[in-house]
């Protein structure tokens, strides 16, 4: 498994799970956005995209997405970017593959978080900036 695929499914997993316990409040100026379209490429890799505007990042940035389709219980983590969180607006995209699930063209619904790794100790814990829910409309290209 390459290690960004590795990485981003490291990371979708840990935004999943604690979005699980609870809604992410942005700080002040803080925030995640997603386009309202999702490009579906012919060999299946999902592209997700929007802007992202952070601040106070002390570990690595990330802005991670996943997607769900026919069942809202059953999320894919579709990638993780590299964000910098220096107070800017920048933009973010997700590229990856879905497995379990062959998509087609049409509306899916979009999680994006901004997710910081901040070292405490040996472990670094997950602190999240921002998170957005939003439907989209896939499209074939």
């Amino acid at each position: 498994m390459p290690v960004r695929l590795a990485l981003a499914a490291a990371l979708g997993g840990a935004a999943l799970l604690a979005l699980a316990a609870g809604p992410v409040h942005a700080a002040p100026g803080e925030s995640v956005t997603v386009d309202p379209v999702g490009r579906l490429a012919v060999d299946g890799t999902v592209t997700l995209t929007g802007t992202y505007r952070c601040t106070g990042g002390t570990g690595p940035v990330f802005v991670t997405s996943a997607l769900s389709r026919r069942d809202p219980r059953v999320e894919h983590g579709v990638g993780g970017t590299l964000a910098r969180c220096d107070g800017s607006t920048h933009t973010w995209a997700d590229s990856g593959t879905v497995t379990g699930e062959t998509l087609r063209p049409g509306t899916a619904h979009v999680q994006a978080t901004v997710m910081e790794l901040r070292p405490a100790g040996l472990v670094p814990l997950p602190v999240f900036h921002a998170h957005a829910d939003q439907d989209v409309i896939l499209v074939q290209g």
